[in-house]
């Protein structure tokens, strides 16, 4: 008996479950046969090796047809490698991210592009933009605001100056964990982290290590590189840079809020097709005048379009005049978006539309 089963059953039930996996496998490799097919007709006809609206009909569709036992995030996760492994048989992709690894971007950039994609690392929010710009990585990854502490102002910056698009966004539930050399709190001298973790942690700091030092760094994974090398400071990253730099859990999920999500966007050359749930986001500047603010809304009231979120950051160049940040639903092929974009564009100094992609759920 194991398990209150006879053997003898288990082995069975063991030996179907092997022929479903035997299965699964030659599925898996007729359908890479399928996908080589696809990025020779793609190499042809040069269209996009990367097409998110095409990703996110997979998995929706999945979903969907689910009927059994199997959780539907984790049918996402598996068809998010399978996807992964395709793409790199018709055109392996070059990703830049805000490293070093096991950064919260490292982990957005995995979510939304799997394991096969190569995966660079870069120093800074600029060197993204700068990568794929150049054409070194076909994307990139950055994190644009958090659920609690706000936007990434570095972020809005960049598409400034920049010509790339938005492609698609990706939402990451963030945990944040107490890691050290040792595991034991009573060891901890200092603590050190990124400013928006140690933001997000404020409270449970003050709680439970109320005369400790804390420390910014440039990331969370900068902050347990360091650790790594001290027995005594602790660092908030998350569970998977334990894994990666070779340290202990001190403390699970210490955030102070715990519905806590970060959205990062991937920034190409080129905006994908509408998918019927899209976001398109704008940056415009607004004359300084008494009703700007009104007027500059109202072509989005009379088209009936759902304002997602809007920024404002100062302009760099000019005092006190600022620029407007806006997520709308909709694509800009729509005619009732582009109608009110154009109407915008009359009465603002520019405007510049930052991409349609994809919504996430």
């Amino acid at each position: 008996m194991v398990g209150g089963l006879p053997v003898a059953d288990i082995g069975e039930l063991r030996k179907k479950i092997d022929d479903v996996d035997d299965n699964i496998l030659e599925l898996l490799n007729r359908r890479a046969e399928l996908v080589k097919e696809v990025g020779r007709l793609k190499t042809q006809g040069k269209g996009d090796f990367y097409v998110p609206t095409r990703e996110k009909e997979i998995y929706e569709r999945l979903m969907r047809n689910n009927k059994g036992h199997f959780p539907n995030e984790s049918i996402r996760a598996i068809f998010s490698e399978i996807i992964s492994a395709s793409l790199s048989l018709e055109h392996p992709l070059k990703i830049a991210f805000l490293g070093p690894q096991a950064t919260y971007t490292h982990l957005a950039s995995l979510k939304q592009f799997g394991h096969s994609a190569d995966l660079i690392p870069v120093k800074g929010i600029a060197d993204v933009f700068e990568e794929v710009e150049k054409g070194k990585a076909n994307y990139g990854v950055v994190p644009i605001e958090n659920s609690t502490e706000g936007i990434v102002t570095h972020t809005l910056d960049m598409f400034v100056d920049s010509n790339l698009q938005i492609v698609a966004e990706v939402m990451l539930e963030i945990s944040h964990f107490l890691l050290s050399r040792t595991g034991r709190m009573e060891d901890i001298k200092k603590v050190y982290s990124h400013p928006q973790p140690i933001a997000q942690c404020r409270n449970w700091l003050a709680k439970n290590l109320p005369n400790i030092p804390v420390m910014e760094t440039a990331s969370t994974a900068v902050a347990a590189q360091m650790v790594a090398a001290d027995t005594e400071s602790a660092a908030i990253a998350s569970e998977f840079a334990a894994g990666i730099y070779d340290l202990k859990v001190v403390k699970k999920r210490i955030e102070d809020n715990v519905n806590n999500f970060t959205r990062f966007l991937v920034i190409g050359k080129k905006s994908p097709e509408k998918s019927g749930s899209d976001k398109t986001s704008v940056m415009f500047a607004v004359k300084d005048e008494a009703g700007a603010l009104y007027r500059m809304l109202e072509p989005f009231s009379r088209h009936n379009i759902n304002l997602a979120k809007i920024e404002s950051r100062p302009m760099k160049t000019r005092a006190w005049e600022y620029l407007f940040f806006l997520d709308m639903e909709g694509h800009i092929s729509e005619p009732h978006v582009k109608d009110a974009i154009d109407e915008l564009s009359k009465i603002c100094l520019f405007v510049k539309v930052l991409g349609s992609y994809p919504r996430s759920k």
